[in-house]
């Protein structure tokens, strides 16, 4: 895709997942791309399968970890053009009277915080390369409500704030700042989400796939690949006019409750 080659580009908690999909597109365009991730091991697989990739361990809830991580992304590659903000839990599943501070806590360090704490640290990068782009990977739970999920849903719809700020803080700086907000995409992560609800609802682990499935009008479940393809599309030539925006990858999600 036209400019996204040469591109120097992090991305958070991409060992696996969706952040595996991105970072490798970004790859497959001609990008330098950084990641980091806590899953230590995953990222051991990642090194030396490609030139143009390293990878390193930090979790995005520690703001020491991060400030390590991003000195040697700019020591690395000499700066940095694209910031994509992918990390992410899911959280606990239940009534919000239910659930531990602890555990709202968490999902609110990693999903909000995190994206904070690693944007601050990208400004003075991109300010210096002269413009680049953030994308902040949000949910289709933070364009709705979404019953037994309150602090994950809380934590997206406050990126997209968080995005639109930005977006109008540094435009003038001519770095686009735009959210991609999946739906239910394919992989061990949904699956995890489906079992946590049908405990909590007290029924087959079937019927809640299934739901998932038929909640969109496409009635189909989101590849990561679909997400990646967004993301390089955003950070590339065609997207030089988008900003502030928040694109939904997700079949038309017509309700969240199931």
């Amino acid at each position: 895709m036209k400019g996204i080659a040469g591109k120097r580009v992090f991305v958070s908690a991409a060992a696996a997942g969706i952040g595996r999909a991105i970072a490798d597109r970004f790859l497959q365009a001609g990008a330098y791309v950084r990641i980091c991730d806590i899953d230590e091991a995953a990222l051991a697989r990642l090194e030396g399968t490609q030139d143009r990739l390293s990878g390193l361990r930090a979790d995005v809830a520690d703001p020491d970890q991060l400030a390590s991580a991003f000195n040697t992304v700019a020591q690395d590659l000499g700066g940095l053009d694209v910031l994509v903000n992918n990390a992410g839990i899911s959280g606990p599943t239940a009534n919000t009277e239910c659930i531990a501070p602890a555990d709202w806590q968490r999902t609110i360090d990693v999903n909000l915080n995190g994206a904070f704490y690693s944007s601050r640290l990208a400004i003075p990068l991109l300010k210096a390369s002269g413009g680049g782009s953030i994308i902040n990977i949000g949910s289709t739970a933070g364009l709705h409500g979404y019953p037994l999920r309150a602090p994950y849903a809380a934590s997206k719809w406050a990126l997209i704030g968080f995005t639109k700020t930005l977006a109008m803080e540094l435009g003038p700086f001519g770095i686009r700042v735009n959210a991609v907000c999946p739906g239910s995409v394919q992989g061990n992560r949904i699956e995890g989400v489906y079992a946590a609800k049908a405990a909590a609802r007290g029924v087959r682990v079937e019927e809640i796939r299934e739901a998932f499935r038929r909640k969109s009008s496409l009635r189909t479940l989101i590849e990561a690949e679909d997400v990646a393809e967004t993301v390089l599309f955003l950070c590339s030539d065609g997207g030089a006019r988008i900003a502030g925006q928040v694109l939904a990858v997700d079949g038309h999600t017509e309700t969240m409750r199931m």
